[in-house]
């Protein structure tokens, strides 16, 4: 696989430690922005997960928000995160060792998951169907694990609604356009509907929120992803790479800069 080591990635089953390590980065820098938890708290909220339920969370990552459903379940529950890196898997059981957390962690292929028909109340799945090749078929995997009456959180993003402004440069532009040219579902969002309703789950609520990069942040989890595929694509070079980045801090300081993209929060219940 190409350069694997110089971008974050959620579809790569076995990466090394240095893009293991620059994939937990950028988790932990989306774990801190405030508009993602505002949503996450939403999300959750209205999952109404109650104690003693069973619960899945679709493409765990570190595992922060499979340790929250845990808590909600307590010891007469279960949840259990799902990931197919078995690295971010490894640590995520770390993290849930540190803080005593109950969360259990599996590595699984979302096409295929690894559990019974109607074993879980609860599924929930963050910025993952993007990523997949077939999600369809995702999503009626989704609907045989469920219990009926069960509920499913699916939350994902449209990249057909980011806005990119950096200064005269149109350097930002160009990447998401070779990124959606070379991306499996970057129209996630706006297809899942219609996906969920063709594996019988009904839509109960839909809820978006606008997710804007903070220009004073020096973590810049957004924009980072997008010019590490820009290299991995070749749509820019490494060189040009640090040039942008350069450039977007010199920019934020006087406001000449804007990122944002919509991020879809669908609420559905197997009948």
């Amino acid at each position: 696989m190409a350069d694997i080591a110089s971008r974050p990635t959620f579809q790569a089953e076995q990466i090394d430690d240095i893009a293991l390590g620059q994939l937990v980065d950028h988790l932990d820098a989306v774990d801190e922005i405030p508009k993602r938890q505002q949503f996450r708290k939403w999300a959750f909220h209205a999952l109404q997960v109650r104690a003693g339920e069973r619960a899945l969370d679709i493409g765990s990552g570190t595992g922060s928000e499979t340790r929250v459903l845990a808590e909600a379940v307590t010891a007469s529950g279960r949840a259990i995160g799902l990931d197919p890196n078995p690295g971010m898997a490894a640590v995520s059981r770390q993290r849930a060792e540190a803080t005593n957390s109950t969360a259990r962690f599996v590595v699984g292929d979302a096409h295929s998951l690894p559990f019974s028909d109607e074993s879980f109340d609860i599924v929930r799945s963050e910025t993952v169907f993007q990523h997949l090749a077939d999600p369809s078929r995702a999503v009626t995997e989704v609907a045989r694990v469920l219990k009926p009456g069960g509920r499913a959180m699916i939350i994902d993003s449209d990249w057909g609604t980011a806005i990119m402004h950096l200064g005269d440069s149109d350097m930002l532009q160009r990447i998401t356009e070779e990124i959606l040219s070379h991306s499996s579902n970057p129209y996630s969002g706006r297809l899942l509907p219609g996906q969920l309703g063709a594996a019988g789950l009904i839509v109960q609520n839909i809820e978006t929120e606008t997710m804007t990069q903070d220009p004073r942040s020096n973590r810049d989890p957004f924009v980072e992803t997008l010019l590490a595929w820009g290299v991995t694509t070749r749509a820019i070079t490494a060189v040009e790479r640090s040039e942008v980045l350069e450039q977007l801090h010199s920019l934020a300081r006087g406001g000449d800069f804007h990122m944002s993209v919509t991020s879809f929060a669908f609420l559905v219940q197997k009948p």
